[in-house]
């Protein structure tokens, strides 16, 4: 077994008896011994077959639009599966009886002229992406090198119908970096965004209907309306979330899970995210120690970028920056909140790293605001991402579950040294209760933040780098899943899958034999050479 690997093998515990009627038999027999099987039931190539199971209906048809051309979709088998909005009343009544939805499928074919039975089904990040976005990087890291991969809209995504995006709010995160992040001021133009987006989503949905119970059922009924026996997941992300509560709600036909990036929907929040901001952070810094260049040229790095966190909460650094796609000079507020948000992305551009906080140390943020400014102001951010969603799953699925404290105290355990004007606002989760308040749906069951327990082959794949959900989150799941492989990628940011040649083998080895992916390529993993200025 290679270094940063550990497989579990414990008998699984029972699932709580309000699922047993859709698990009976699922979980009895290991995965591993039964044949996979999987087809349109007809002799034909998934997702050319119309067919109806349920309230559910799958017709093929003409790719999905999308925000940015995607040439491999000329040789997709596309077509759109319809579903009832809203099924459970679980967390009130039903609204808008009958009103049907429509999510974009598109079938990417194995790479393979013999592919094997069992396709891999992708959950897209976010919440909020479109997976049909993401099919390059899958295509990009071969994950259709023996299967078809399939691809849906999560409701409410860019390719569905309707679609919940909410430009307004992408163009305000654009315009807030010009702004003092933790100042009332700021919360209430935050909440006025939201309120904003809620009202559009109210034109053309019902917003309680957007969450996880909800998709996973999707996903179940795509399943059975492509006629596939058994199938394969892989999540990313927020994906992973998603996969966890699928695969405890929906196990049946589940041959193996990969998660890339994990986010356990037991303990997601914001106290977690913190926690990862910490350990991302840490793995970076500690590879800069370790690297003797890095190490005399920018010592004490980690104690020099808390001195700058508290600093700035304080007396924040104005910066003045030109984008190209943005005709006017952009003002960046570099404060505490927005150095730990750059960090946590920056993680993806670790050799810049130690240079750009240096600079910064020595006044200078300009490397700093021009990454935050370019990455707001980007085409690619405005309108894509369906923050019907994002809320329907934070203020339905988190809120209710974890309180403004719970997040205070997440914090000041990962970061004792922060002012205490930045813990209620966790990375990449401002003003979350206040806007939850604003998104006012009801809390979903408290089932919702179960763990999940199974004995499907499970890989959890972490970056050692990744600041958005913490590698440690890996060993946390696989505590419940008997049959479950982590690894952890030294080196890497968020989703490895995405960034690693490494994790792409590791996890098309994995499909191939879920109890016994090729770990080998850990050992001769080499940390990044860090720019040293002059």
């Amino acid at each position: 077994m290679s270094p940063g690997t550990t497989r579990s093998r414990r008998p699984a515990r029972r699932l709580p008896a309000t699922l047993a009627a859709t698990t009976a038999g699922a979980l009895v027999i290991g995965l591993a011994a039964m044949p996979a099987h999987a087809g349109s039931g007809t002799g034909s190539p998934i997702g050319t077959v119309a067919r109806t199971v349920g309230d559910a209906h799958f017709e093929p048809g003409p790719c999905p639009r999308t925000a940015d051309p995607i040439p491999d979709l000329a040789r997709a088998r596309c077509g759109t599966l319809t579903v009832p909005e809203k099924r459970s009343r679980a967390w009130g009544p039903r609204t808008h009886d009958g009103r049907r939805i429509t999510l974009a499928v598109a079938i990417m074919p194995a790479q393979s002229s013999s592919p094997a039975p069992d396709p891999i089904v992708w959950l897209a990040g976010g919440p909020g992406d479109d997976a049909v976005s993401e099919i390059p990087m899958a295509l990009a890291g071969d994950l259709n090198r023996d299967r078809d991969v399939i691809f849906m809209s999560q409701r409410g995504t860019y390719s569905a119908d309707p679609e919940l995006t909410c430009p307004n709010i992408d163009r305000f995160n654009a315009r807030a970096l010009g702004l003092v992040s933790n100042a009332q001021s700021t919360r209430r133009l935050h909440v006025e965004a939201t309120r904003a987006c809620r009202d559009r989503v109210d034109a053309k949905a019902d917003r309680s209907a957007y969450n996880d119970i909800e998709s996973s059922a999707d996903y179940d009924a795509l399943r059975r309306t492509l006629g596939v026996r058994k199938w394969n997941v892989f999540g990313i992300s927020y994906g992973t979330h998603l996969a966890l509560n699928y695969m405890r709600l929906h196990p049946k036909g589940i041959r193996s899970v990969g998660i890339d990036g994990i986010l356990p929907p037991s303990i997601a929040g914001g106290a977690v995210t913190w926690k990862a901001a910490r350990e991302g952070f840490d793995g970076l810094f500690r590879a800069c120690e370790e690297q003797p260049s890095c190490n005399t040229r920018y010592p004490d790095l980690k104690a020099t970028f808390l001195r700058l966190v508290s600093e700035l909460e304080a007396n924040p650094l104005t910066v003045t920056v030109t984008v190209p796609v943005h005709p006017e000079p952009v003002k960046v507020v570099l404060d505490g909140s927005q150095l730990v948000t750059w960090l946590t992305f920056a993680s993806h551009l670790a050799e810049g790293v130690p240079r750009s906080i240096d600079e910064l140390a020595h006044g200078d943020g300009q490397r700093i605001a021009e990454q935050l400014a370019g990455g707001k102001y980007s085409p690619q951010a405005i309108g894509r991402v369906s923050h019907g969603l994002v809320y329907g799953v934070f203020c339905s699925q988190w809120t209710p579950y974890e309180s403004r404290g719970d997040i205070i105290r997440g914090g000041r355990r990962a970061f004792p040294s922060f002012p205490e004007s930045m813990l209620p606002n966790a990375p990449q989760l401002a003003w979350l209760h206040d806007d939850c308040r604003a998104w006012d749906v009801p809390p979903a069951p408290p089932s919702v933040r179960d763990v999940t327990r199974s004995d499907i082959p499970t890989l959890a794949l972490s970056g050692g780098f990744d600041a958005q959900t913490a590698p440690s989150n890996g060993a946390y799941v696989a505590r419940t899943l008997s049959r479950s492989t982590t690894v952890t990628v030294p080196y890497v940011a968020h989703v490895v899958f995405a960034d690693s040649r490494c994790a792409q083998t590791i996890t098309t080895s994995f499909f191939a034999r879920p109890t016994a992916p090729d770990t080998s390529c850990l050992a001769g993993l080499q940390p990044p050479r860090f720019e040293i200025a002059p």
